[in-house]
């Protein structure tokens, strides 16, 4: 993945704020432990949940039943919104990342991916990876999405920054 072009939005910042760095805003993704995904259902509501997910090559992993409200959004309109962070408000970043959800069912990356589950929440999510989606013993399949972000948007706290990310 190519470093994307960084801005600061100072109409929305601190006038001493600066930018916040990419590797900075990356980093709160690879460690956050829950994200809120938005989607849009067919008549054009919004629709949020939470859900956990990985960084992995560039990219933002989540996995979702087949039946669940977000993947029947996903099957008629790809476009999302994860965000993470926290709820101080002198302190931390937020982070949002748009783009589009893509399935993914190659079998090897999946492996990788629920490798990647485990390793991140310490074995409280064990998947298998077969059949194109991951599997659990108790709930059946889970299908995988990634979403190679477009834009991300970091919100800077204390010192108010709000930085974009452009890929």
């Amino acid at each position: 993945m190519s470093e994307p072009a960084t801005q600061i939005d100072s109409r929305f910042s601190d006038p001493d704020a600066v930018a916040t760095r990419w590797d900075d805003t990356r980093r709160v993704i690879e460690t956050a432990e829950l994200f809120w995904i938005t989607t849009v259902r067919a008549n054009g509501r919004p629709h949020v949940t939470p859900l956990v997910a990985v960084w992995l090559d560039g990219s933002l992993y989540f996995c979702a039943g087949g039946a669940e409200q977000k993947t029947v959004n996903l099957n008629s309109n790809p476009h999302v919104i994860l965000t993470t962070g926290c709820n101080d408000w002198d302190e931390g970043l937020d982070v949002v990342v748009e783009g589009e959800a893509v399935r993914i069912t190659d079998d090897r990356l999946l492996q990788r991916l629920a490798a990647e589950w485990a390793k991140k929440w310490d074995g409280r999510w064990h998947y298998e990876a077969r059949d194109g989606a991951f599997r659990h013993q108790t709930d059946g399949a889970a299908l995988v999405f990634a979403v190679s972000p477009k834009k991300v948007l970091a919100f800077g706290k204390g010192t108010f920054s709000h930085t974009r990310h452009r890929f």
